[in-house]
């Protein structure tokens, strides 16, 4: 008997529901018969009133029991719980109803009473559970702590799991007080009470309308779709009013009860600057991965990082991780064991540098396709360690592009930067001739079978390490200033997410396409942003309180730094490709022997650490480059 108690109730709040239902049971057989008949009714079927109320106890005893409803928790009663429970009381009352056909035909118990029955028990066993649950909401808004009123942007489908989600857990901080929808056809209805109370453009005359303790004190996006447009200018008017802007809690914990560990999130800089996502091909991208063996340099990298995430999605046969850093390896190694545990891995130490080590590696793993992403990419630090910028960029390319070819692989991806474009810094003048040494490598090949060498060019990401964001974040996390180096400083920006989906998609593009051999695909960045509107964005979003105060510290321009960059140099003009947000860049080209020759030069002037060699050579392929006039070498 206990073993069946602890199956079916596991804990003394269930026995107390179970018997609380038998009595309904029993107690709604009598007035089911009662509304039928009278409830004066005469001696014929008065007799049928005991036998019938035990037959129908008993039953329900096995069929709820057997369906199992004592699971739930009244306080957190449900559509869900009623619906389990409408099912048990149809069962019940179907077999009652054949039950006393076959044994007792019928006499003395009218036809139409397991009908009503049906409707006084839902009544019966519904009722108490809902009357419960709204009970103790009641007391719980007025004896728990002060909750924080929100405004509610968006009124669909994800505000309505916010508002249900924030009524039914006790440790919610938030209440809603209101919403506004983007259109005009939800205003004046409401959401399991809120009232929807104007538009996205109504926002201020709502706000300034809600007195007291419901006005607001944070605007809560409710929508993941926001443009980031629409998400600048919804923070300009929270800031105007004096309220913070947030993000919802993430609709999978909602969803998943994770609700009460869950918390609206604060707005990134990412938001603000998002872009409408591009449409992707993501059949080509799987065909591009699906069952081969990937290599990527620099893997431990901010974009080698995130190309090992995407590319593990997608379905290789196994993927090998080359890291010169060994903490850098051992933490996407560790990505991989939890993120993508079924996938085989290869965490291997070795530096693009080494060209003895890179054939060994390519010889043992065998590639079919390579993305290089190895890189130094700090324009200071290169300016003031050239000779490593060159044996790195330059020389650690080289070394890559020519294993591939002698093992066969099928196409090799090389990451560039716009720096590359008309550079005044060493940094983007080796990234140049990477491009054009892998340039020539692709046109050389022509029409015969070897490797496709497929360049992807694009400009900053955000987060990336040493990048403007993350530095900001750390002023602002110290109490400021913010240091700016120009009032004009612009950069092209893009999520590293969005920038290696669409490195991927370039790459299943020119990996197919031979009529683009050659040539650099481009991702587009949008419109340039000026670094002190960035930097104030970050600190109007840091700004929760309303009492933040911080400055902006303009340093002026470090060595080798433009005002901004281009993603297309003067005679590469732009060809638009099948793809939105991607672009080709028509070639330079240059004779792949002469190349090497050149980059030989570059090689030993590195080694050599002579740097009147090394800017001869640099200047030889890299024309335009034009370094500042204070430039010291080291």
């Amino acid at each position: 008997m206990a073993l069946l108690s602890s199956r079916f109730l596991p804990n003394p709040r269930a026995a107390i529901a179970f018997s609380h239902d038998l009595i309904m049971v029993a107690l709604s057989f009598g007035i089911s018969l009662g509304l039928r008949l009278g409830f004066n009714l005469d001696p014929f079927h008065s007799q049928a009133l005991l036998p019938g109320a035990t037959l129908f106890t008993c039953l329900a005893f096995v069929v709820f029991l057997g369906m199992r409803l004592y699971r739930g928790i009244w306080r957190y009663a449900s559509m869900n719980d009623l619906v389990a429970l409408s099912k048990a009381v149809t069962l019940l009352v179907i077999i009652f109803a054949v039950l006393t056909l076959i044994i007792f035909r019928l006499d003395g118990l009218p036809r139409s009473v397991p009908f009503i029955n049906w409707f006084v028990l839902m009544a019966l066993l519904g009722g108490p559970r809902f009357a419960y649950r709204l009970f103790k909401d009641r007391t719980f808004d007025s004896h728990g702590s002060p909750k924080i009123p929100v405004l509610l942007v968006g009124a669909g489908d994800e505000a309505e799991l916010f508002i249900r989600a924030t009524e039914r857990s006790e440790t919610a901080g938030y209440r809603a007080v209101g919403l506004v929808a983007e259109s005009s056809g939800r205003v004046g209805r409401e959401l399991h009470g809120i009232p929807v109370l104007g538009t996205l453009n109504e926002i201020k005359s709502v706000v300034e309308g809600l007195k007291g303790n419901e006005r607001p004190q944070r605007l809560v996006l409710t929508k993941s779709s926001f443009k980031g447009a629409e998400i600048r200018d919804l923070l300009s008017t929270a800031e105007h009013l004096g309220l913070s802007l947030a993000r919802m809690p993430r609709v999978q914990d909602l969803k998943s009860g994770l609700s009460d560990q869950a918390s609206i999130r604060p707005i990134a800089i990412e938001d603000l600057l998002g872009r409408p996502q591009q449409p992707l091909d993501r059949d080509a991208m799987a065909n591009l991965v699906k069952g081969k063996r990937v290599l990527i340099t620099g893997a431990g990298g901010s974009i080698g990082s995130e190309l090992v995430r995407q590319v593990a999605s997608l379905g290789p046969a196994e993927i090998v991780l080359v890291e010169s850093s060994e903490f850098a390896l051992y933490e996407i190694d560790r990505v991989m064991i939890e993120q993508t545990p079924d996938v085989t891995r290869h965490a291997v130490i070795a530096n693009v540098r080494d060209r003895h080590r890179i054939d060994q590696v390519f010889a043992h793993y065998k590639p079919q396709l390579v993305f290089h992403a190895a890189a130094l990419k700090h324009v200071p630090l290169v300016e003031d360690n050239p000779f490593e910028g060159i044996l790195t960029n330059v020389s650690g390319t080289r070394n890559v592009a020519d294993a591939c070819e002698a093992a066969n692989v099928d196409v090799m991806v090389m990451i560039s930067t716009d720096k590359a474009v008309n550079p005044t810094n060493i940094m983007g003048a080796t990234k140049r001739i990477a491009e054009t040494y892998v340039q020539a490598l692709d046109l050389r090949r022509g029409a015969q079978q070897g490797t496709r060498f497929v360049t992807v060019r694009f400009g900053n990401v955000l987060g990336s390490t040493g990048s403007v964001v993350p530095l900001f974040q750390k002023q602002l996390n110290a109490g400021g200033p913010l240091t700016v180096t120009h009032p004009d400083m612009t950069r092209y920006f893009m999520t590293i997410r969005e920038a290696v989906e669409l490195v991927l998609q370039a790459s299943s593009l020119g990996a197919d396409d031979h009529k683009n051999d050659g040539k650099i695909f481009v991702l587009d960045m949008g419109e340039p942003i000026k670094i002190v509107d960035l930097a104030r964005q970050m600190i109007r979003l840091a700004d929760l309180d309303g009492d933040t105060n911080i400055d902006i510290q303009f340093t002026g321009t470090r060595p080798g730094e433009k005002l901004f960059e281009e993603i297309f140099h003067g005679s590469e003009p732009p060809v638009a490709t099948e793809a939105p947000g991607i672009l080709l860049a028509s070639p330079r080209t240059q004779d792949v022997d002469e190349v090497s020759k050149i980059l030989d030069q570059l090689k030993d002037a590195a080694i050599a650490e002579n740097r009147d060699a090394l800017m001869q050579a640099l200047k030889t392929l890299v024309p335009e480059y034009a370094p500042p006039q204070n430039d010291v070498g080291s």
